[in-house]
């Protein structure tokens, strides 16, 4: 069956690449128009005038002409301005469709707080195939735009000229909890965090969520991660109505990857925080002295590290097995999907009962969902280059 309706859906999903590839060209297009225009009011507009005024009027004929707000507008007008003016291999990959205008604001918003060099530096490194250094794997534009935006996260973090301990401790002084009404009664309650901080509390609101849920649960996993986030915080140590003591306490793990050498204070090379990205070493060193039961701290030796193998000795995973896939992959390796590596499941890619080894180049770590689709669909999971 699924190879029926592989053969007979495959010329619908053919349309995909050149969809693409036409949206790409038309934000191309719309980024040159917006700039273009603004450029022109700008030639024209008489010296000496309010800048201000002349910037809210350009916003305004631009969201009109496009029937967005206002201040879609004016972000949409900055993103162009940059692709325009310092990437143009970005710029040239949107004209010709090889990525999505998701894929060039990544870059955009990635590369805005870096300098001329640092900006090209990082556009060649995932957009110029003739680059030394160039980025392996798959292409920018064939991977999720999510998934883009993280390894460009990551490539800037690493490489920018003022230490991530500096940035961070401006960060810190930014933290805020913002509000937003909505529709329909509801509304928007977001918190700008250390990146521990809230990996904690995400992963110890989904620990609590899980284990509330059964069969006879009716709400789902995010409600019930809404329900509990609104109980903890107003005092109400009954989530959801659900009984006290009806589960245990929970164990929410977040993995945080420490080099040995930023560890001792040698370095200052940043960690891994699991689902983020790299933190500042000084962070981590906290993390690893002083963080609590939520934090699972993985210490890597510059000397070995190297994937564990267990051949046909057995079936299962040892635990160390399964905390190096977490480290090693972060997320569901499956196309688009964002779920992190600690509700994800270990899956051998060649079958044990085709002679497939217990070992990490024969394991990933789908999510529950995909794991199901991997065994109940055509898809096929190959290990990653």
């Amino acid at each position: 069956q699924g190879a029926v309706v592989a053969g007979l859906g495959r010329p619908c999903l053919m349309l995909r690449p050149g969809a693409a590839g036409g949206e790409g060209r038309v934000a191309a297009m719309k980024a040159q128009a917006a700039v273009g225009y603004a450029d022109t009011v700008q030639a024209v507009a008489s010296r000496g005038g309010p800048v201000q005024l002349e910037e809210i009027a350009v916003t305004a004929e631009v969201a009109c002409a496009l029937t967005i707000g206002d201040r879609a507008a004016g972000a949409l007008l900055n993103q162009s301005q940059m692709l325009m003016t310092a990437l143009p291999l970005t710029l040239s990959a949107l004209q010709a469709g090889n990525i999505s205008w998701q894929h060039a604001r990544a870059m955009v918003d990635e590369a805005a707080t870096l300098d001329r060099a640092g900006a090209a530096a990082l556009e060649a490194h995932f957009l110029d195939p003739n680059e030394p250094n160039a980025a392996g794997g798959c292409p920018a534009g064939e991977m999720p735009a999510s998934r883009f935006r993280h390894r460009s996260r990551i490539w800037r973090e690493r490489h920018h000229t003022e230490s991530i301990e500096k940035r961070h401790a401006k960060g810190v002084l930014d933290r805020r909890v913002e509000y937003a009404p909505d529709q329909d009664g509801m509304a928007w309650l977001s918190a700008y965090l250390p990146a521990d901080q809230a990996a904690g509390i995400w992963n110890r609101t989904t620990a609590i969520a899980r284990g509330l849920q059964g069969p006879d649960e009716p709400l789902t996993l995010t409600q019930l991660r809404a329900d509990i986030f609104a109980a903890a915080l107003l005092g109400n140590r009954n989530p959801a109505g659900h009984a006290p003591g009806q589960v245990p306490p929970p164990r929410a793990h977040v993995l945080v990857t420490v080099p040995v050498f930023s560890l001792l204070g040698a370095t200052e090379e940043p960690a891994m925080l699991d689902g983020y990205g790299p933190i500042p070493a000084s962070m981590a060193r906290d993390l690893v002295a002083n963080g609590s039961d939520s934090f699972y701290r993985v210490l890597v030796d510059p000397r070995d590290g190297a994937p564990l193998e267990i051949g046909r000795d057995n079936y299962r995973l040892t635990k160390a097995m399964r905390h190096w896939l977490r480290l090693r992959d972060g997320k569901c390796p499956f196309p688009g999907c964002s779920n992190h590596s600690l509700d994800n499941e270990a899956d051998h890619l060649l079958a044990w009962a085709k002679g497939g080894t217990t070992g990490v180049s024969n394991l990933g770590q789908p999510c529950p969902k995909h794991h199901r689709l991997r065994h109940t669909s055509a898809w096929k999971p190959t290990p990653g280059t």
